[in-house]
């Protein structure tokens, strides 16, 4: 008998792998995507197509707007997206406490799914700095859920995976060939058009592509 998972698929690379790699264990997958007021839909277009194609249980979008928060380049257009390569510190592309509300949301679903597992692309090793993408926060929200919830009170426990939080791209993208994912249907770029293409200069689009070098594996993104 298959379990029930909440999975979070923003449509980019690492969350495609990690709905697959949750599929692959057995999970009825219920995809939760966040339109939290991105820069642009490219992203949450291609997690619909990856939702279908991986075989998920049910998908959802939840509309939040932390554009009205701002301070990040990824919600205010007056902030524009570094270009010039990956730089040390925090950039301005982190959205300050994005991880921490969708994780909430996921965990809302959880308990309306009945689910004891949500699954999170979360990556610390070739990722853009981003302090709750690490994975002493990820042991943090999982003990914070189990004190949080009626599920967890009443003994239906939660657990937080993070399959791929210590894996580098090019590891991401070989367990993702192999569990069958065409990445040809994902958008990782800050700053895709409305065709989803890519801008090749962003700091995602850098690690993606260095990725899929690193893998071996040819690049199907489809650039500006």
């Amino acid at each position: 008998m298959t379990s029930p998972a909440v999975v979070l698929l923003s449509g980019g690379l690492d969350s495609a792998t990690t709905l697959a790699m949750a599929r692959a264990v057995g999970h009825d997958c219920h995809c939760l995507s966040i339109d939290y007021g991105q820069r642009h839909r490219s992203e949450l277009d291609a997690a619909a197509r990856v939702a279908q194609a991986l075989g998920a249980k049910a998908h959802k979008v939840v509309r939040i707007d932390l554009g009205a928060v701002g301070g990040s380049a990824l919600t205010d257009l007056a902030i524009p997206v570094p270009v010039d390569g990956v730089q040390p510190g925090i950039p301005v592309t982190y959205v300050p406490a994005r991880n921490t509300i969708m994780l909430a949301l996921a965990l809302a679903e959880a308990e309306v799914t009945g689910a004891a597992d949500i699954w999170f692309g979360a990556n610390a090793v070739d990722y853009s700095g981003y302090p709750d993408c690490r994975p002493e926060y990820m042991r943090a929200f999982e003990t914070l859920a189990n004190l949080a919830t009626k599920a967890a009170v009443e003994g239906r426990r939660l657990q937080l995976h993070t399959p791929i939080i210590t894996l580098s791209k090019a590891d991401i993208i070989r367990r993702g060939t192999a569990l069958g994912v065409d990445y040809a249907m994902t958008v990782s770029c800050y700053q895709a058009d409305a065709a989803g293409r890519a801008c090749g200069v962003c700091d995602s689009c850098r690690l993606r592509r260095a990725g899929f070098e690193g893998a071996g594996v040819a690049d199907p993104t489809c650039y500006k």
